[in-house]
């Protein structure tokens, strides 16, 4: 690199020092005086002088793509040494590419140097090199100094306040991005194409829907209604983020023309609401118009089937994905995984372990907890402590990974030394790692633990608003048989969700107090909060702990029909024992029968105890030779 005295002096300055330290010699001092001379001979001088001044610019052009900056630096001495009235563009063009150089590989002291030669020569307001120098100083995240650039350079091109904004907007700085935005109006510099879109992403993400709305009307007023599709794009994303879907989708159907941005933008906004039958009928609409599907789009669908729990269906995508000859990035994998783990997919989540080595995955965090989870949700804890030991460096996500795998697996041991060790390596529990232990101390009848973490929760402020930890203590005390203390815990909430009633319907159905479970449903459906096949299987048990045939086989036939929950074997295993305990034996046989399952062994086994006690010797004989088929049938698969 150079190491001029001017060099070493700018080092440390910022914009404003620099324009101070150096005096403006203006364009005639910068240019070599040419000689009038009528000797044909000085004529064959200049013109070799111009061709050697053209030699060395493409000579510095390519050191400088190259990266080579000292050659650089010491070919654009001879270009200015040499460089005459009649050629001073090349030096204006060289300074162009030597500061394209310094920005791309990093080099702050050498684009300084530059930028004083800007001054001296009179260039610093010159439409080529304000741009420049404006990304060259935001490459560095300079932008207090980008700004000075841009707003003493009073060019009226849009372009460095575009480059300026959208720096402001790429480092997180939405509010200065929009206080740039209005110098500019203010200055008389008249937005285009490529500031809209960075200025609404600004109010995106600024939450400012007010100045969001004044900038939509800046649009109209400019182009009517003849936006560029850029602009179109930022506009549905904008309201997209602030839930004004009908805005959005106006929006949107008005395009007259769309590409995969546009399909993701309106989809995502569906999506990140929640809102998923109209985010996945979007998706179709998008593939049957014949839109580019690109991986974004796969992943936001992808992960709206984990969501609704529809996991198959989020496998489906994965392979069409590779069906289009799209590959897999770690998201998707992620997707793929999570769908495997909730349905026991092993072979399936080995395999797409296999992609995730191929394609050097297996460092990311989140891919590795990802595993970690499906291994272990998948009763493979021999794998998923494999993989947990291969971590070198543990973070929190992977210590809570590898938790709630012992803990979901009744590893009560296990799960209390990995506590302990993660206490050991100085990592302190988050949310998620109370949430994980909490069972553990209902299922190990460690109930005084489990009052310990609850003080532990009430001290922590930061852990009010996490719904997942309060529904862990109410399942906790609710499992341990203190349904008292999980309803003094399930009062104190403010918000309550599908899994906090459950919790604690399943706690007073374990208690035999059947009525009052019912009672807690009937107020869930009446707070609006739809049950899902969890709470139908506590609701019907506590039904059949207490003896409500009535009731139980009345919610029975409504879960479909009401609910729009299919009934799965859990909830018909629930109605044989409800039939069963009361002795209505032939309406037990009939569900067995009927059902479109299989019978389990537990099931089977629920039927020949009623018989017992009911004295049903019949059925109970034809419910035993069932059983001993179904065990032959298991054992012949094996």
């Amino acid at each position: 690199m150079p190491s001029s005295p001017l060099h070493f002096v700018l080092r440390g300055l910022s914009v404003s020092q620099i324009q101070k330290c150096i005096p403006k010699q203006g364009k005639k001092s910068a240019k070599a005086v040419v000689v009038q001379s009528n000797n044909p001979a000085g004529e064959t001088d200049a013109s070799n002088n111009v061709s050697m001044i053209d030699n060395l610019f493409n000579s510095l052009r390519d050191l400088a793509r190259k990266g080579h900056l000292l050659k650089a630096f010491e070919t654009f001495s001879l270009i200015k040494l040499h460089a005459s009235s009649a050629n001073h563009d090349v030096i204006l063009h060289s300074i162009s590419s030597l500061l394209y150089s310094c920005t791309n590989i990093k080099s702050l002291p050498q684009g300084k140097q530059l930028h004083a030669h800007t001054i001296s020569l009179g260039f610093e307001n010159h439409l080529v090199l304000v741009p420049k120098l404006v990304t060259f100083y935001s490459s560095f995240s300079l932008l207090a100094d980008a700004h000075i650039i841009t707003v003493n350079s009073n060019i009226v091109n849009p372009l460095p306040w575009n480059l300026l904004i959208s720096s402001y907007v790429n480092n997180g700085l939405h509010g200065e991005a929009l206080s740039a935005y209005r110098e500019m109006v203010h200055k008389g510099v008249r937005p285009d194409d490529f500031t809209y879109p960075s200025v609404l992403k600004a109010c995106g993400e600024k939450l400012d829907l007010d100045f969001g709305r004044e900038v939509h009307k800046s649009i109209n007023a400019a182009y009517g209604h003849r936006w560029n599709l850029y602009v179109h794009n930022s506009l549905v994303s904008m309201y997209g983020k602030f839930g004004e879907l009908d805005t959005a989708h106006r929006l949107f159907n008005e395009m007259p023309e769309r590409d995969f941005v546009s399909w993701n933008g309106i989809i995502s906004s569906y999506a990140s609401r929640g809102m998923w039958k109209e985010a996945f009928e979007l998706f179709e609409e998008m593939r049957l118009a014949g839109a580019e599907v690109n991986i974004i789009t796969w992943n936001t669908i992808a992960g709206g089937c984990v969501q609704t729990r529809n996991f198959k269906g989020a496998l489906e995508l994965l392979s069409q994905m590779r069906r289009c000859g799209m590959d897999l990035d770690p998201v998707a994998m992620i997707i793929g995984l999570g769908a495997c783990s909730n349905i026991g997919a092993i072979k399936l989540g080995t395999v797409i372990h296999a992609s995730v080595i191929r394609s050097c995955f297996d460092g990311f965090d989140n891919v590795r907890n990802a595993l970690i989870t499906m291994y272990s949700r998948c009763k493979d804890l021999r794998h998923a402590g494999i993989l947990f030991k291969s971590i070198k460096t543990k973070k929190l996500t992977t210590w809570n990974s590898m938790l709630s795998g012992y803990t979901r697996m009744d590893r009560s041991e296990e799960a209390s030394f990995l506590f302990r060790e993660m206490l050991f390596s100085g990592i302190e529990p988050n949310y998620v790692t109370i949430a994980s232990i909490l069972p553990h101390c209902a299922r190990v009848a460690n109930l005084q633990r489990g009052k310990e973490f609850h003080c532990y929760i009430l001290r922590r402020e930061e852990f009010e608003d996490h719904l997942l930890l309060w529904n862990s203590l109410v399942q906790m005390y609710a499992r341990s048989g203190k349904v008292l203390a999980a309803k003094r815990v399930f009062d104190s909430l403010g918000r309550r969700d599908e899994v906090t009633y459950t919790s604690l319907i399943a706690g007073y159905g374990i208690q035999g107090q059947g009525k009052t479970a019912l009672k807690l449903f009937d107020e869930m459906i009446k707070h609006r909060i739809k049950p899902d096949q969890v709470t139908m299987v506590a609701v019907l048990s506590a039904c059949s702990h207490s003896g409500l045939v009535t009731e139980g086989n009345a919610l029975f036939k409504k879960m479909s029909t009401l609910y729009g929950i299919v009934p799965a074997v859990e909830h018909f295993s629930c109605i044989v024992d409800l039939f069963g305990g009361a002795g209505l034996l032939n309406k037990a046989k009939k569900v067995i029968t009927s059902m479109p399952y299989r019978p389990t062994t537990a099931m089977w086994a629920t039927l020949i105890g009623a018989c017992r006690i009911h004295g049903n010797t019949e059925i109970g004989e034809w419910a035993a030779e069932k059983l001993l088929e179904s065990l032959k049938t298991q054992v012949t698969m094996c």
